[in-house]
C-alpha cells in the first residue's frame, strides 16, 4: 500500500500525501503547513502557554508525515520556558523512501531542522529520546483503539483520517479511552468539527469549543476535559 501513496503540493507551497486507497490526503490541500500550525500549534500549544501551562505532555494520534511533531520541536526550541514531552501513535509508518522526499526541514529552515526531522522518523519505537533539554519524544506502533499508556496528557493532537474514511477511530468509545488518559483541564484539538463528534465529546465530559478553522476549512474543535465535581 505504501508504494501507492504519493506526494502532493498544497496551496501554501508545503507538501502532503495522497492515499489512493482511502482517497484522502494527509493534510488540507489548501495548505499542509498552515493547517498544522493553526490547529495544533496556535490553538493547542500556544493556547496552553497563554494559560501559563509550561509543562506540556502531548499525545498525538497520527504521526503520519511528522509535520506536527517537527513544528512542536521548533515550538519548544523557540520557547525555552516550557517542557514538552511528546508521545505519538502511528500504526502504519511511512516508508523511508517517502520520508526522504518530504521537504519540511528545508521549508521551515531552522537550525537542526533536518536532524530533528530525521530523528522523528528513526528513533527506536517505544524508547524516549531527548531532542533538546526541554523536548522529549516517544513514538509507538499502536492504534488509538489500543491506547494503554501510563501517561496523563494535558494536550491531545487528534490528527487521524476523517470520520468518513476511518470511522473506527472516531467512535465515542475511543474518545472515552483518550479522556481517561488526559489530565483535568487537558485540551484536545482537531481539524474535525462534525456534529456527532462534538456531541460525543460533550457526553463524555468535555467542554467543546467550535473555533475558526484554517484556510479552506470553516471550523475546527478544541475540547477541554472538565474536572469532576
Amino acid at each position: 500500500m505504501d508504494e501507492e501513496i504519493r506526494i502532493i503540493d498544497t496551496g501554501d507551497g508545503s507538501q502532503s500525501l495522497y492515499n489512493p486507497f482511502l482517497r484522502e490526503t494527509y493534510h488540507s490541500t489548501h495548505g499542509a503547513l498552515t493547517e498544522s500550525q493553526h490547529v495544533f500549534i496556535q490553538m493547542g500549544l500556544a493556547y496552553l502557554l497563554e494559560k501559563e501551562v509550561k509543562e506540556l505532555s502531548v499525545l498525538e494520534v497520527g504521526l503520519g508525515t511528522g509535520l506536527n511533531a517537527l513544528l512542536s520541536v521548533l515550538y519548544a526550541r523557540e520557547h525555552s520556558q516550557i517542557s514538552l514531552d511528546y508521545h505519538t501513535l502511528e500504526p502504519f509508518p511511512l516508508s523511508d523512501r517517502i520520508i526522504s522526499e518530504l521537504k519540511y526541514p528545508a521549508m521551515l529552515n531552522y537550525d537542526h531542522a533536518l536532524k530533528d526531522f530525521e530523528l522523528i522518523h528513526t528513533v527506536a519505537w517505544g524508547e524516549t529520546t531527548h531532542f533538546t533539554d526541554n523536548f522529549s519524544f516517544t513514538r509507538y506502533i499502536k492504534k488509538v483503539e489500543n491506547l494503554d499508556l501510563d501517561n496523563e496528557f494535558n494536550m491531545v493532537f487528534y490528527d487521524a483520517f476523517a470520520p468518513s474514511k476511518q470511522a473506527e477511530v472516531w467512535e465515542k468509545s475511543v474518545f472515552g479511552t483518550v479522556y481517561d488518559h488526559m489530565s483535568d483541564n487537558g485540551v484536545l484539538v482537531t481539524y474535525c468539527a462534525k456534529g456527532q463528534f462534538k456531541r460525543d465529546l460533550s457526553d463524555l465530559g468535555f467542554f467543546v469549543e467550535t473555533l475558526d478553522g484554517p484556510p479552506g476549512k470553516k471550523e475546527m474543535v478544541r475540547a477541554t476535559k472538565l474536572p469532576l465535581v
